[in-house]
Parts: structure tokens; sequence; C-alpha cells
């Protein structure tokens, strides 16, 4: 029986290689094309598109085009005037939130106005054809060169970039309209009247100024700061500033309580910690994004925008990452009623460190 079922395969096996071999000498188990492959398609016949046979949809096309880059432009000035007419130095929420609205409406409306016209140019009135790109040796001889003009021409000829001035001036206007409502926005960041390096330098942190919880303003007592926690912290006079969120921006602050035994103070500021308690500017020396992600067992901060990490224990100093110097410290201690104070303001400018280089 043995022998039957091993002759059985052998007489298989050869059947199985006649099989494939049909078409020549091939060894059993090599790869054959099959006889039924399936044929090339080729490519389908091309379809024209209805601004190429109809002009008049053509010429519809073209006002849909040069009518959204048109919008685009409306969206970008709409943007900066609305900047203008809701102005935000006040720190009115209802002012702050009408600016931030139009002026996303404005810019958004840009945005989507020249993308969109732009793709309706390429698909209904740049020239509609297939062709075959083979490959060739690049070669920056004369002839490249001028087969490149060439190039540029035909493609100027086919999209008619200079014959559909509408469009084509439309679309510069979009193009300039667009960077305003940026440029407008960031010169607003900046004091048009005052340096921004001195304005740093001071925030609303005094000798004897509470610390408070934020958003609350309920100052904080030194038994209410466990051993791991961690605090948002403002000046509990915020709300007598003439311009709240400018000096908040400055003056927030993260508290945290650590086991005394863990803090390696240097011997000048040993005095600006309380019993293991210790302050320390949110704003990131980076780019003054919020630090505020706090690993209580390692004692780091995280700068959430670029990982930059600081040692709270060892006067918040720089452990990896692009910020260039440790977070400012809030000197603090306790007044008679067993409120955390601020001893003073902070001896360092706050937030990034480009500022400083202005000096």
């Amino acid at each position: 029986m043995a022998e039957e079922a091993m002759n059985s395969g052998s007489d298989s096996a050869a059947v199985a290689a006649r099989s494939h071999g049909a078409a020549g000498d091939v060894a059993v188990g090599t790869a054959v094309i099959s006889d039924d492959a399936v044929q090339n398609p080729g490519l389908p016949a091309h379809r024209k598109r209805v601004t190429d046979t109809d002009p008049k949809k053509e010429k519809r096309s073209e006002r849909i085009v040069f009518t959204l880059f048109y919008l685009s432009i409306a969206g970008s000035l709409g943007s900066v005037l609305a900047y203008m007419f809701f102005p935000i130095e006040t720190g009115d929420l209802m002012a702050i939130r009408l600016n931030t609205l139009f002026v996303g409406l404005g810019m958004a409306l840009a945005l989507l106005a020249v993308g969109i016209g732009a793709v309706h140019w390429g698909k209904a009135l740049m020239a509609d054809h297939e062709s075959i790109d083979e490959r060739h040796p690049v070669a920056s001889d004369t002839a490249t060169r001028e087969a490149s003009a060439e190039v540029f021409e035909l493609a100027d000829k086919e999209s008619g970039f200079s014959r559909r001035s509408l469009v084509r001036n439309s679309l510069i206007g979009a193009l300039v309209a667009f960077p305003l409502p940026g440029i407008t926005l960031l010169r607003g960041l900046a004091p048009q009247d005052k340096d921004p390096v001195e304005l740093l330098k001071h925030t609303m942190w005094d000798k004897g100024v509470r610390l408070a919880r934020d958003p609350s303003g309920v100052p904080i007592k030194a038994s209410d700061v466990t051993i791991g926690s961690a605090f948002h912290v403002i000046p509990e006079n915020l709300h007598e500033a003439e311009h709240v969120l400018d000096e908040k921006a400055k003056a927030i602050v993260l508290l945290m309580r650590l086991d005394p035994a863990d803090l390696k103070e240097l011997p000048e500021r040993k005095t600006w910690s309380y019993n293991g308690i210790v302050a320390y500017s949110k704003v990131c020396t980076h780019v003054g994004c919020p630090v505020a992600l706090y690993e209580q067992r390692t004692h780091h901060l995280l700068c959430p925008c670029h990982q930059s990490q600081f040692d709270v224990s060892e006067h918040a100093k720089v452990i990896f990452g692009p910020a260039k110097r440790p977070l400012p410290q809030l000197p603090i201690t306790v007044d008679e009623e067993g409120y955390l104070v601020a001893q003073s303001d902070f001896h360092e400018p706050v937030g990034p460190s480009f500022w400083e280089r202005l000096k």
C-alpha cells in the first residue's frame, strides 16, 4: 500500500510538471503566467467637460472663480476691520468673543474662498487632456532650459493665466490680501508705545499680595496645600487691574508643595519657599505657553507645546526641551492669618527668553 501511494504521488507530480511545462521545460514548482491572464484594458475614451463644449458654461465657471477670489479679498479685509471695530484691550469678555468670532469668520472665508476658487479653476477652466510623461535623463543644458521655458509657456496658455485677466487679477488680489489679517493680529500682540522687555519685568505681584485660586480669586492658606498638590494661582487683587487679561497672562503662577527634604535650594533662595511650598511662573521661557502639567513623583513640570521640562525641586531648572532658562520663581511666605502671600515681584522677566535679546 505504501509503494502504491508513493507511485501515485510520483505520477501526480509528473502530471503537474507536464501541465506546467506545456509551453517549455519548466521545473516543478516554478511560477508560470496563465494563458487566460487579464489583458491591459487601456485608457478609457476621454470625456470632455461641459465647459469644453458649452461656451456659456465656461463663462459661468470663470465668473464663479473670480467671484470666489473677490470673496477671499473681502474676508481678509473683513477680518482686519473686525479686529479694529471689536477691540479687546478693555478685557470685556463679550468684546473678546465678538472679536474672535468675526476675525475667525473673515480669515476662514478668505482661506476657503481662495482654495475653492483655485480648485474650481483647475477643474473647470484649465486645459483638460491626458498625456504620458516618459522618463528621460535630466540635464541642465541649453535644450533642457528651452524645453522648460516652453513648458511654462504652454502651462500659461492652457491655464489661461495671461488671457483670463479677471481671474488672474482677482487671484493676485486675494493672495495679496490674505496675509493682512495675520500681519494685523501679530502687530497687535506687541505694545506700540511701551518697551515689552520693561513690561515683562513687572507684574501685579508685590509684597503682601495674597496668592488666590484661579479663576475664583479665593485666597490660599498654607494649610490648604498638601504635599504633592498643585494650585493654579493669580494675585488676589487681579480684578483691580485696568487690563485684566494682560496682567493675568504675566502673573499666572503654579503653586506646589514638596517634602522640604526634596528641595535643592540655593542659599540665597532658602527664604523664597515656605515649608516646602514653592511658586513658579506658569509662562514657559521658550515661547510663552502655559506650563501646567505637574508630575508629582518626579517633581517635573512639562510644557505641552514643545515638551520643555523643568525640575521643581531645583529651582525649576530646564532638564529637557528647547527652553533656555528656568521658570522665574515667586518668593512667598505667610501672613499673620496663615494665608500665602508674595514677598515681592519676580526677580527676573517672565515669558520667552527672546525678549531679553532686545537689550
